[in-house]
């Protein structure tokens, strides 16, 4: 009987961090530091078009696990069932039970963190750029594409071209 509530106390802790990987860690995209003179938008990739004039660059790393770092992956789950199988071995009653959860946190943490340290972090050049109506666009891209600032582009489905 003992086993099968262990059992189940498995099951509940794998289903909540599983359910917990789903779920929607978005925040709001980049944002220029230009005050309020001028309109700002942030371009996110956006089906927009437009010409304007390059005003900065900057080389931003890109983060693999969500904005931010946040993501749960499935290091993290692997991690969490392998924890709580091996906190299952360990105590006999309610020790079990509590030694099953902090085996699955545990392992959910230590999982996590392995799958972050064996994803490469790329390069990414976040360009700023004042359109010709007076409002600034932010776009994100992996390669700058012998942009300069000063630079006349053409925005096109999130990506700045030169023209």
């Amino acid at each position: 009987m003992k086993t099968i509530n262990t059992f189940k106390s498995a099951i509940a802790v794998a289903a909540v961090l599983t359910l917990g990987a789903c779920a929607d860690m978005n925040t709001a995209g980049n944002t220029s530091g230009y005050g309020t003179a001028y309109p700002q938008t942030t371009n996110s990739g956006a089906a927009y078009a437009g010409f304007g004039v390059v005003q900065s660059i900057e080389l931003v790393r890109q983060d693999n696990t969500g904005i931010g770092g946040t993501g749960i992956g499935a290091g993290a789950i692997a991690g969490a069932v392998v924890g709580g199988i091996l906190g299952n071995q360990v105590g006999g009653g309610q020790g079990k039970t509590a030694a099953t959860v902090l085996g699955a946190a545990g392992g959910a943490y230590a999982g996590n963190e392995m799958q972050k340290r064996s994803q490469t972090q790329a390069d990414a050049y976040k360009f700023t750029i004042r359109m010709n109506d007076g409002s600034y666009q932010t776009v994100t891209q992996t390669t700058i594409a012998d942009i300069r600032v000063g630079d006349r582009v053409r925005i096109e489905n999130g990506v700045a071209r030169r023209y």
